[in-house]
């Protein structure tokens, strides 16, 4: 076989179809195959069938390298299709998108400039288009798909940095002098991202304010009223308040309509970062709860999170197009100023870029948002029934909860009353690690308070309560032989 007839050409077309058709066929068994989420390969026995691999030896025919692959990497995936994987924000995908994922590949569009992308231009704008409306931003709104939530944050972070150095009182000041007095104000809930932001976009993570939170865990917006107060007494630039519509952890939602006066009394750009609570923009049951939303100046919305979308697939979308300006930059080659073509470079920090908007098209096309949000609320449910589940009689014997669920996330954490508090910390860690060493089931750890707890976070709306309920037990029953085999924690 020649080299080129790998190319996908008019004349390698058969070749092509029976290839894709034989590659769908071969994960589509091993998905029905499927015992466990994990098969728990430890990384020195995966290093042992990764590493003989020799990539400059002969190659392989399609039947061959499916093969390989399965050895050393199917067999040993994470599989978050198994509704007993509740560990990260990870979500099992629809098939529509997987069908325009064949596309995206196939064709190989790049989004930058009309004249290698032409329709999926206009694809993506009117996706922009379409979430904008469902934010309740006006016509004057835009956004541009990206590659996650950490890129969406950085692009929202760099814009609102452009319109608070347009608004530098002395416009002859040195920009170093000006960044150093820039100041972002988020809370300990929000995502790291925005510490990680501040320091790409020459801030430090030093320049973020931690505002206080309330009993559920959500920005104090009369704290956020007294810090950005207090920033101005002291010369400092407020430049941006980022709140958080569905915290990693918690799922809680920041209140985003007192947060929105607050920003609007004190001229601070207000970011919503609402990567994870995005998906209730279709639920036909929850959309209330990001009221306020609407406010925002930028919002991140991730659809590979509660979307059901293909990693990637984000967006970053801005009240006013006008402020897309900032991440703006001319090249003859490729987008001259002169040009009257809708090149959606000039409002991306990427130059070439997937045509991941494909996904979310065909989803809506073929499934309807509304079934989107019912997904998404599904699994709320499944959160909401579980918190009661361990608050019972028989369950809360063995287990604490950290509070009520908002979204699809429960922290909790095994802890019966011959356990000191003292213990449980490294208990439910070495659980977690049982757990993910034995493959059964995958729960998340994190810290709540200062101690370490567990998370279920809940992205399968195949899933059950009493499937859940067997994961619980797992727990348990983990918890119990770990105390039962050494008397203590170790």
């Amino acid at each position: 076989m020649r080299s080129s007839d790998h190319l996908l050409t008019a004349d390698s077309i058969d070749q092509y179809a029976a290839t894709l058709h034989r590659g769908v066929d071969h994960l589509a068994a091993h998905l029905a195959g499927l015992q466990r989420p994990f098969s728990g390969v430890t990384p020195a026995d995966s290093a042992a069938k990764v590493g003989p691999v020799d990539l400059d030896g002969p190659t392989l025919d399609a039947g061959a390298a499916l093969a390989e692959l399965t050895e050393v990497y199917l067999d040993d995936a994470v599989w978050f299709h198994d509704p007993r994987y509740a560990a990260h924000l990870n979500c099992p995908v629809v098939v529509p998108a997987l069908l325009a994922e064949v596309f995206v590949s196939g064709v190989n569009s790049s989004l930058d400039t009309w004249d290698q992308s032409a329709g999926g231009t206009l694809i993506e704008r009117k996706l922009i288009d379409w979430t904008c409306r469902r934010v309740g931003f006006g016509a004057e709104s835009d956004g541009i798909f990206t590659s996650g939530g950490t890129q969406s944050n950085l692009q929202a972070l760099l814009l609102a940095r452009g319109q608070a150095c347009l608004q530098e009182d002395d416009p002859t000041a040195p920009l170093s002098a000006t960044l150093a007095r820039l100041r972002i104000f988020a809370t300990a809930e929000s995502h790291f991202s925005v510490q990680k932001a501040a320091s790409v976009i020459g801030l430090g993570a030093e320049a973020v304010v931690l505002v206080p939170t309330d009993h559920l865990h959500r920005m104090d917006a009369f704290a956020l009223a007294e810090a950005l107060a207090d920033a101005r007494t002291r010369a400092l630039i407020p430049m941006a308040v980022v709140a958080t519509a569905g915290t990693t952890d918690l799922g809680a939602i920041d209140p985003l309509d007192r947060i929105a006066d607050v920003c609007r009394a004190h001229d601070t750009w207000f970011h919503v970062d609402a990567a994870f609570g995005g998906g209730l923009l279709a639920s036909t049951r929850r959309r209330h709860l990001l009221a306020g939303i609407e406010h925002a100046d930028s919002v991140t919305i991730d659809f590979h999170k509660t979307w059901f979308q293909p990693v990637s697939s984000s967006a970053v979308l801005v009240r006013e197009a006008e402020t897309m300006r900032h991440v703006t930059w001319h090249a003859d080659y490729l987008n001259p100023k002169a040009a009257q073509l809708p090149n959606q470079v000039d409002k991306s920090m990427q130059t070439t870029r997937r045509f991941d908007a494909l996904k979310l098209w065909m989803t809506l096309r073929m499934t309807g948002a509304d079934a989107i949000g019912d997904m998404f609320d599904t699994t709320i449910d499944l959160a909401r029934e579980l918190f009661w589940v361990l608050t019972d009689e028989e369950w809360a014997a063995d287990f604490e909860v950290a509070m009520q669920p908002t979204l699809s996330t429960l922290v909790f954490r095994f802890r019966p009353v011959e356990v000191d508090p003292s213990e449980a910390s490294a208990l439910n860690g070495r659980i977690r690690r049982e757990l993910f060493a034995g493959g059964e089931g995958i729960v998340a750890g994190t810290t709540f308070h200062g101690e370490t707890w567990l998370k279920l976070t809940l992205l399968n709306p195949t899933a059950t309560v009493g499937g859940l309920c067997d994961l619980l037990d797992l727990v348990r029953t983990t918890g119990h032989r770990l105390l039962d085999s050494t008397g203590v924690v170790q």
